[in-house]
C-alpha cells in the first residue's frame, strides 16, 4: 500500500487514481487547507473503489503514527506543502512552518515504522538561481531570498542527512516544474479557488469572464521580459512518479534527485497567447503596478531522469493548457 501526503489536493489527487488504475493499493492523508472531500467523493466515483483517507495535519506525529499502524505501508510519496513562491513572500511563517514541519514529522513516522521507501515531491525553482538547464548535481543557492524555495532546500537537506543514518533508506526527491493539465475528458483537475496562486489558474478565469485582466511583470532580463519557466503535464508527473517507485524497488540504498520537467522553456507572455489560442478568448494583460525581483529562466536538463528512470514527458504546453481548460469548464458548469 501507498501512503500519498497531501492527497487530495491537485498533484495527490491524479496520483492517487493513478496508482489505482495501475492495480496500487492507496492510503491518503491531507488536512483539506487546500483541499476538499468532494475530491475524494471524485475519486470514488471515476475509480468505482472505495478509497481510504485519513484528515490528519502531517505534522502532526502521533496522529500521523496511528496512520501507519493502521495500514501496511510499503511507500510513501510526500505531495502535502504550501507551493507559491509568491504568496511565500507574504507569509514566511507558514512556508516554514508547514513545508519543514511536514517532512520532519513523516520522517520521523517512518522511522519508527520501518517505512524506508519515499519519493518527495520538491521543486525546479530549489536551486535558486536563474538558469535554463540546471543539472542535478548544481549546488543550491541558499542565499536567494524567498520562503518557498529556502524551505525547499531546507527539506531537501533534511531528507539526505536523514537517508545517511540508515542504510535502508530509498528515497527519490523529484524537482518538478511547473505542473499543469488535468486527467483527460476533463474527469478530475485542479479546482480553481476565488484568489488563484498560479498564472494558469489566473488565465483562465479571465478566459472564462471571471476575471477582467491578469496582472503582469515585466522586468525580467528576457527577450519579452517576462520570466521563462518550464511546464510539465500533472500526468507526465504521475508516470514519473510510476518509473522512480520502479526504480527504487531496484536499489538496495539510495538518495537521488531527478530534474522531472519539459526541456522547452515558455515565457508567460507566451503562456498566454498559448491559453488564449486554446480557450479563443482574448487575456488581457496589464503592468504590475507592484514588481519585485524574480527568477528570469527556471529550467532543469532532464537527462538524469531519462536515463536512469526511463522517463521523459510526452504531453505538450498545449495539450496541458486544452486540458485543464476542459475540466475548468466543467466545473463551470457543475459538471
Amino acid at each position: 500500500m501507498i501512503l500519498v501526503t497531501g492527497g487530495l489536493g491537485f498533484i495527490g489527487s491524479h496520483i492517487a487514481l493513478s496508482l489505482m488504475a495501475q492495480g496500487q493499493e492507496v492510503i491518503l492523508v491531507d488536512n483539506l487547507a487546500n483541499a476538499t472531500l468532494q475530491t475524494l467523493e471524485r475519486l470514488e466515483f471515476i475509480s468505482g473503489m472505495y478509497v481510504p483517507f485519513v484528515k490528519v495535519d502531517v505534522r502532526n506525529t502521533p496522529a500521523l503514527n496511528k496512520v501507519f499502524e493502521q495500514y501496511s505501508i510499503d511507500a510513501v510519496i510526500h505531495t502535502a506543502g504550501f507551493k507559491s513562491i509568491e504568496e511565500s513572500r507574504l507569509k514566511p511563517l507558514e512556508y516554514y512552518n508547514d513545508n519543514v514541519s511536514c517532512v520532519m514529522s513523516l520522517l520521523r513516522s517512518m522511522q519508527r515504522t520501518g517505512v524506508r521507501t519515499l519519493v518527495h515531491l520538491s521543486s525546479i525553482a530549489v536551486y535558486g538561481k536563474s538558469g535554463d538547464a540546471f543539472i542535478e548535481e548544481e549546488t543550491f543557492n541558499f542565499a536567494y531570498d524567498n520562503p518557498y524555495i529556502k524551505s525547499q532546500q531546507m527539506v531537501e537537506e533534511i531528507i539526505r542527512d536523514t537517508a545517511k543514518t540508515d542504510n535502508e533508506w530509498k528515497v527519490a526527491i523529484l524537482r518538478l516544474s511547473n505542473v499543469v493539465g488535468a486527467f483527460e475528458h476533463g474527469v478530475l483537475g485542479e479546482n480553481i479557488v476565488q484568489l488563484p496562486k498560479n498564472i494558469v489558474p489566473l488565465a483562465l478565469q479571465v478566459a472564462a469572464m471571471q476575471r477582467d485582466s491578469l496582472e503582469l511583470q515585466k522586468n525580467s532580463e528576457t527577450d519579452d521580459q517576462t520570466a521563462e519557466r518550464s511546464f510539465i503535464h500533472v500526468l507526465d508527473v504521475c508516470e514519473a512518479i510510476f518509473a522512480s517507485l520502479y526504480w527504487l524497488n531496484t536499489q538496495q540504498h539510495c538518495c537521488e534527485s531527478f530534474n522531472i520537467a519539459n526541456n522547452e522553456l515558455t515565457s508567460i507572455q507566451q503562456l498566454i497567447n498559448i491559453i488564449s489560442g486554446q480557450t479563443q478568448a482574448v487575456i488581457e494583460t496589464h503592468d504590475a503596478l507592484y514588481t519585485h525581483t524574480e527568477l528570469a529562466k527556471i529550467g532543469g536538463d532532464i537527462s538524469k531522469a531519462e536515463q536512469q528512470l526511463n522517463w521523459k514527458p510526452k504531453r505538450r504546453l498545449e495539450k496541458m493548457i486544452e486540458d485543464q481548460w476542459r475540466y475548468y469548464q466543467n466545473t463551470l458548469k457543475g459538471q
